[in-house]
């Protein structure tokens, strides 16, 4: 398959939205490209399957390298500016995939239930592109009841699980059907908005979750379904020079 890149806008509108009690930055790019009809048409001949990094409900195919670098050149200084990225870091990209929902609620598991959190590494953060055209769902942002916790760090993990595990001997496991807003584990707090073109870089940390509607979201076809052009990075030290 041949490779592929976009054009970035220059006019691409900005924003930066500080996201619950945490104030968690929230990078937000309206218009990120020139046009994404060519990534679609690229989207459209991929070969999808499961991914077995994740528990994503759906079908994951790899993202052209062109494309990568050029989101990844265009929103490094901004990136590193706004999460406060230490400057003897150097970034890694860890995964980078289109993703497709196509799970029915029939066949999801119970960690798929709930919302979830990337990674929790610091300098972690996850760059999520939407690509087709609206209506599909938010990304929701959630706080966990029992710890207060809207970021999972590393010192905070093992607070969080055993809370949750506490829940589920309590209680049992979840219904089995997609996060669509808040309920007696989490308390959906803020939403980021589907829009068409749309460029989002939060941390991996925070609890989050896509809030699916089914009859809508759920589509294994790259031009109607909830199609998303996914990067996620890491930050490590820098190889030393000789």
């Amino acid at each position: 398959m041949q490779d592929f890149a976009i054009a970035v806008n220059r006019n691409a509108s900005l924003s930066i939205r500080e996201a619950g009690r945490d104030r968690t930055p929230v990078i937000l790019i309206d218009e990120f490209a020139e046009s994404t009809a060519g990534l679609v048409e690229y989207a459209c001949t991929a070969h999808y399957g499961p991914d077995p990094t994740s528990l994503y409900p759906g079908r994951r195919a790899g993202l052209p390298r062109g494309y990568v670098r050029t989101v990844l050149d265009a929103v490094f200084p901004l990136l590193c500016r706004v999460h406060a990225v230490p400057a003897d870091l150097a970034m890694r990209p860890v995964h980078a995939v289109f993703s497709l929902i196509t799970t029915p609620e029939s066949e999801l598991e119970p960690r798929q239930c709930a919302p979830h959190f990337d990674s929790t590494a610091a300098y972690y953060l996850a760059v999520l592109h939407y690509l087709n055209a609206s209506p599909h769902c938010d990304t929701g942002l959630f706080r966990h009841r029992a710890t207060g916790l809207e970021r999972i760090g590393e010192a905070d993990l093992d607070r969080y699980l055993q809370a949750r595990e506490a829940h589920l001997e309590r209680h049992g496991p979840p219904p089995r059907a997609y996060v669509r807003g808040s309920n007696e584990q989490f308390e959906l707090y803020d939403r980021i908005a589907y829009r068409p073109n749309r460029l989002v870089i939060y941390p991996g940390s925070l609890l989050h979750s896509g809030l699916v509607d089914p009859a809508v979201d759920v589509d294994a076809n790259p031009r109607s379904g909830r199609l998303t052009a996914n990067i996620f990075v890491d930050f490590e030290p820098a190889p030393a020079r000789h």
